[in-house]
């Protein structure tokens, strides 16, 4: 192919993605799908807020009881206070403690407890603390264990003889230089989801893209004005656009989350990292990202060229989702487990090697394994493109068809 040819080939391209891309993004329903995480995650809070509503309802209702006498209860309950300090936050401390003072038959008492009408009675303790028997319903098994403990703490405090406390403990908080393993492994899950997700929501555009441009004979205008090598990767091209600008929008806002977190927070996210470094692995991300895009999107943009329907689309973009959610989950396995067979194998299986060598990134400090990956992936982009560009041409020039002829494919 001559110089001249090839300048206009790639000027084709040029301008079918420009066309694609400018459709797409001045349109007012590009707002609507630019904006869609911030609505599916509202979605998400004010479902949470109904949960959290139906949980705060019975909140103060609940309690453990223990019946002991008066002396006993007073160290309890200073025992008790002790005890909790070690709940912050969002963890799950027991209800309230409530005691009572033993009557002729305790147990009685006790099993009273359980069939309260006021409030709801998780567990019950009663009897000598050197041998308790506690009670505890369907869901009181964690709080009976705690009721055990604080019979334990109130007998040891009684032999000493004093509730004060034995030790005065000097907490120093330390922020770590470099992420902790588990922070490494949360990173590297968060990136497999990351492309997984960005990849799933902006790759399956090119499917409606393609089946309406064939109902409305558009694509046959432009196969007849260019060659169809040229409206494929120009198709893909402008969809790939859109999609770097949505990351680069929503990748802006999240960047500067942890300026608005509470320093405590923000600290805490010291621990989450890439093992490779924060430059290193935004470059690997987007470079990832781009590879499964292209990937996905060829296949996809085939998949819109054989359906004629809207029904035929479905059918055919559920295998490929499925198999989609099936690489996420051996990717996170290999997140999970890296240095493995099972990350191994993922590594270099092309259709989840996007998503293990992005996770790889958080999870190993080493570039050079990257260089090949990339390498490796950009020969499949290669074949699947090649394949796709076959399929488009076999679906536009037999629009009507809708069906895929393997032969007609892969013939010369």
């Amino acid at each position: 192919m001559s110089t001249s040819n090839t300048r206009r080939l790639i000027r084709q391209t040029l301008t079918i993605a420009r066309r694609d891309f400018i459709a797409t993004v001045f349109t007012p329903t590009f707002l609507i799908f630019l904006f869609a995480p911030l609505i599916m995650g509202s979605f998400g809070a004010i479902g949470g807020l109904g949960a959290a509503t139906v949980a705060s309802g019975s909140e103060g209702k609940e309690r453990i009881v223990a019946i002991v006498p008066p002396e006993q209860a007073t160290v309890m309950k200073a025992v008790d206070e002790r005890m909790r300090r070690v709940f912050r936050g969002r963890d799950e401390s027991p209800p309230p403690l409530t005691t009572e003072t033993p009557d002729a038959d305790p147990a009685a008492k006790a099993r009273a407890e359980l069939q309260a009408k006021d409030y709801d009675v998780a567990s019950v303790l009663y009897g000598p603390l050197d041998k308790p028997s506690i009670l505890y319903g369907a869901q009181g098994s964690r709080t009976a264990d705690y009721l055990a403990e604080l019979a334990e703490q109130t007998l040891r405090v009684g032999r000493i003889g004093d509730a004060a406390p034995l030790s005065q403990a000097t907490k120093h908080s330390i922020v770590r230089a470099k992420a902790s393993i588990g922070g490494k492994n949360q990173a590297a899950f968060f990136t497999v989801f990351g492309i997984f997700f960005l990849t799933l929501l902006l790759a399956g555009q090119a499917v409606g893209t393609m089946a309406e441009e064939r109902s409305n004979k558009v694509i046959e205008v432009l196969a007849a004005a260019v060659p169809l090598e040229s409206v494929f990767l120009g198709k893909l091209l402008g969809m790939f656009g859109v999609a770097v600008l949505f990351v680069a929008f929503w990748g802006t806002l999240v960047s500067q989350i942890s300026t608005l977190m509470p320093p405590t927070m923000a600290a805490g996210l010291a621990n989450i990292g890439p093992a490779v470094g924060m430059p290193a692995y935004i470059v690997l991300f987007f470079a990832y990202f781009t590879m499964a895009y292209l990937l996905l999107g060829a296949v996809f943009l085939s998949v819109g060229a054989q359906a004629s329907t809207m029904r035929e689309i479905q059918m055919l973009s559920l295998p490929i989702t499925i198999v989609q959610v099936a690489m996420f989950g051996l990717a996170s396995v290999a997140a999970s487990r890296p240095g493995s067979a099972v990350a191994t194998f993922a590594e270099w299986f092309p259709l989840s090697s996007p998503f293990a060598m992005a996770a790889r990134a958080a999870n190993a400090p080493e570039v050079w394994p990257h260089v090949l990956a990339l390498a490796w992936q950009l020969l499949w982009v290669g074949i699947v493109i090649t394949i796709g560009a076959r399929a488009f041409r076999r679906g536009v020039l037999q629009s009507g068809s809708g069906k895929l002829n393997l032969k007609a494919l892969f013939g010369r």
